[in-house]
């Protein structure tokens, strides 16, 4: 029985990556695998749908009801800045700055910057996607590279690599161990720089091939493209200025010190508030908006309500697939796969490696992954002689290799929002979320053994 578990769990995940390849609603994927894991694992019906897929810490609607209002106030301020002309403004600028061929590198770096400042990835998308759509059009790149710029700036080496980064994932690890966000710096220092190097050339390189193959931009049915001509864009200065206010509150609570000055209480409810602050945040940067761009003031509910309607799908898409690693989480096999890594008799850090991967694997998420590797095996590595701050590092960037793999949440909402499929974006964002962070992984992996720290 515990062997038909196994194959049941593992059956599960190769039946949601084949539907999500094949365009299948990922709502309907999520929830055919989910119960293709009950019946396989013997595992109660109505427990498992009701407390495991909907409700619980890893459930669907205890995800969506918990990110509700910053994917909301995330879309509206991205639909804000692309109805107003304000991203067609920036990206103007930007053109002209750096040149057209440069639009992949100037995503990468405006999503670096974001999230390594420490807002969310899904806000990046909804902020930087209006601002792409420009600079795609300009260069006349393929959407589907754009994606993976998205994907290498917004959710690689600044949410698992750099020291400091105020990300999930850096928080979950050096709360578990008991170490800091700069854990392991030139570790980190190599990882991103990994990271960065390769998927950078990487982008290059397909940008050139696309571009002699004669492929360009196509938008997609729901694309809002200004006419970058339009005399009547907003100049640049005003188009960013609410974009930088945006940034500036969500980072304010790392800048301000909070036990002091008339701004005590409000930067305390700020660091209190890691999903309520970045959603007033975002909307500030709507207000704003509203008041500095006059094409928008008449229409402004539409606005509103479009952008609402924008978050809905990626909302509800990466709810169902957390809702499914709630399922996968309660079975029988996925709690012994601990006991079967670490008693492998591999070395301790391929075995982490391996252990990390798997679960991440599994849950389609890297924090999801790496929250239940803290939890359940971390401390087991350190028992194996393992320097703390070597397991935080690496297994924070191994966390963001296979989780990317397409079945994960951040990718098929990445795919939502920009209308694209797998079988259009996926490769180039699997090279770049997948391949390249395993390189990078086991890249650090070497220069540990070597006592790199």
């Amino acid at each position: 029985m515990e062997i038909f578990g196994y194959l049941g769990l593992l059956g599960s995940v190769a039946l949601l990556i084949w539907m999500a390849l094949r365009g299948v609603d990922i709502m309907f994927a999520a929830i055919l695998s989910s119960l293709f894991v009950i019946v396989t694992n013997v595992m109660p019906l109505a427990d498992s749908l009701l407390k495991g897929f909907a409700g619980g810490p890893l459930g669907a609607f205890t995800f969506a009801g918990k990110f509700f209002f910053l994917f909301a106030a995330g879309a509206i301020f991205g639909r804000a800045m692309g109805d107003s002309g304000a991203a067609a403004s920036i990206a103007m600028a930007l053109v002209k700055k750096l040149g057209a061929d440069r639009a992949l590198v100037i995503t990468t770096l405006a999503c670096a910057a974001l999230t390594y400042g420490g807002v969310v990835v899904f806000v990046v998308i909804f902020a930087v996607y209006p601002l792409g759509l420009q600079l795609l059009k300009e260069a006349d790149i393929p959407k589907r590279l754009f994606c993976a710029a998205l994907a290498l700036g917004a959710g690689t080496f600044t949410l698992t690599a750099l020291p400091g980064t105020p990300s999930i994932h850096n928080a979950i690890s050096a709360s578990a161990l008991g170490t800091s966000l700069t854990a392991a710096p030139l570790l980190s220092l190599l990882a991103a720089a990994v990271m960065i190097g390769l998927g950078l050339w990487y982008l290059e390189h397909q940008r050139l091939i696309a571009k002699a193959a004669g492929e360009g931009f196509v938008p997609g049915p729901r694309d809002v493209i200004q006419d970058s001509s339009d005399a009547n864009l907003p100049p640049w200065q005003a188009a960013v200025f609410p974009l930088v206010v945006v940034i500036g509150l969500i980072v304010s609570p790392r800048l301000v010190n909070p036990d002091s000055g008339s701004l005590a209480d409000l930067m305390q409810f700020a660091a209190s508030q890691p999903i309520m602050w970045p959603s007033i945040s975002l909307a500030v940067g709507t207000v704003l908006c509203l008041g500095l761009f006059s094409n928008i003031r008449k229409t402004g509910f539409t606005t509103l309500g479009n952008g609402t309607n924008d978050s809905l799908m990626p909302m509800l898409n990466s709810a169902a697939i957390i809702g499914y690693g709630g399922v996968v989480v309660q079975t029988a096999g996925f709690q012994q796969f601990g006991d079967l890594v670490l008693n492998s008799g591999l070395p301790p850090l391929l075995s982490l490696f391996g252990s990390i991967s798997v679960i991440s694997a599994i849950t389609g998420s890297a924090s999801g992954g790496l929250q239940i590797f803290m939890q359940t095996m971390a401390q087991d590595y350190v028992a194996m002689g393992l320097d703390p701050e070597v397991v935080h590092r690496v297994a924070t960037v191994a966390a963001g290799g296979f989780d990317s793999l397409p079945h994960c949440g951040a990718v098929i909402t990445m795919l939502t929002i920009t209308q694209l499929t797998h079988k259009e974006a996926y490769r180039d964002t699997g090279v770049i979320t997948v391949v390249i962070p395993v390189i990078a992984t086991l890249t650090i992996m070497a220069a540990a053994t070597l006592g790199l720290r």
